[in-house]
């Protein structure tokens, strides 16, 4: 089974690794292309109102731009203590033990906007790249991934279960055809049911934390329904690949 899970925006300072060697990231096909931005990045970084405008960034956040300097000779860390936020939280993965540490390394993936998808143990340096930028001389991020991503990411999960939780423009960038996604919906008093942002990241937190600390071996959405439920999540089942749960 692969979890996916969306990056965050926010991430954690520092890192006790050796600086960035794309070489020890999982899915080397994709290599080629993550030099290529990360390469872009830290030209970018060299003019701060054009990675301003790039990355979309605010007058408080130019130490971005930074972090981007210093792509390939800042510490890494890995991935799952890299990326925080809402969900990370939900996740909780400094309370892991560590054979749930080992489980969720085993499970988890995190989708990327600069190194496409990462393991949750790849070691990577802070950065800033979301999936809706547009750097200086490429087209959409879409347009850079797609054609490599989907295979790269159908070949990690060897004709296992996909659940896909990233959010939508990062499933643009590679999407997986017959994952299993799972939509949070809130229900009103009155029944009513809509999205709301904070709640759709803590409970998909919840459920991948369900299924990584779960003995359970998931080979279907009948499964993954199980183990939520099992985790104290209402969950519905909405269609063949698609998991509804409320809050």
């Amino acid at each position: 089974m692969l979890v996916l899970l969306p990056p965050s925006e926010t991430k954690s300072d520092g890192g006790r690794g050796a600086p960035l060697d794309l070489g020890e990231l999982a899915m080397p096909k994709l290599t080629e292309t993550r030099e290529m931005l990360v390469n872009a990045l830290v030209e970018l970084a060299a003019d701060e109102e054009a990675s301003a405008t790039a990355l979309g960034l605010g007058a408080g956040q130019f130490h971005e731009i930074e972090r981007n300097a210093t792509l390939w000779t800042a510490p890494t860390t890995p991935a799952l203590a890299r990326y925080t936020g809402v969900l990370y939280d939900a996740l909780d993965a400094k309370a892991f033990t560590r054979v749930q540490r080992a489980k969720a390394y085993a499970r988890l993936g995190i989708g990327s906007a600069l190194f496409g998808a990462l393991r949750a143990g790849d070691p990577i340096p802070a950065y800033r790249l979301s999936g809706g930028s547009k750097l200086p001389g490429f087209g959409t991020l879409a347009a850079v991934w797609r054609t490599d991503l989907p295979a790269a990411l159908e070949a990690e999960a060897d004709g296992g279960l996909v659940v896909d939780l990233r959010s939508g423009v990062y499933q643009q960038l590679g999407k997986v055809p017959e994952a299993v996604i799972a939509t949070v919906l809130t229900e009103a008093e009155d029944g009513s049911r809509s999205v709301v942002s904070h709640f759709n990241k803590h409970h998909k937190g919840l459920l991948a934390r369900a299924l990584v600390v779960t003995r359970a071996e998931p080979h279907d959405i009948d499964g993954v329904a199980r183990v939520a439920s099992k985790a104290g999540l209402r969950v519905e089942l909405a269609a063949d690949h698609e998991l509804v749960i409320l809050t």
